[in-house]
């Protein structure tokens, strides 16, 4: 059994290589994704949003800060990140996404971040 935080490390190195299908294959069918701007559940709202993301920010890169155990199969998973648009500006986002993960994929993302600021 994968754990949340080996999900999330999978998720994040297919989410930085901006690989749409690598990032919706760590969701369930009928998993949700929720950010500032929204619940989106199943994968074509949840796709919707990642193809928004990719296509505002070509670049991206992630690290973990800290894994904070909830449960087997749930953490919240503290992060550092840049995102880097069309023009090469890179912006810093931080936060925290709480995570829920059955038979190795998502159930569940809840993202909690900071608003993209110009490092």
């Amino acid at each position: 059994m994968r754990t949340p935080r080996e999900v999330s490390e999978s998720y994040w190195a297919a989410e930085c290589r901006r690989d749409i299908d690598g990032v919706m294959a760590h969701y369930h069918s009928d998993g949700t994704y929720e950010d500032a701007d929204g619940l989106r559940r199943g994968h074509a709202e949840v796709r919707k949003a990642y193809e928004d993301s990719f296509r505002e920010y070509p670049g991206l890169e992630v690290r973990i800060v800290q894994e904070y155990v909830g449960t087997p199969e749930s953490s919240g998973l503290e992060f550092d990140a840049v995102l880097i648009d069309r023009e090469g500006r890179r912006f810093r986002v931080r936060g925290v996404n709480v995570v829920v993960v059955r038979d190795g994929r998502f159930v569940s993302v809840r993202s909690y971040e900071d608003r993209p600021s110009l490092e």
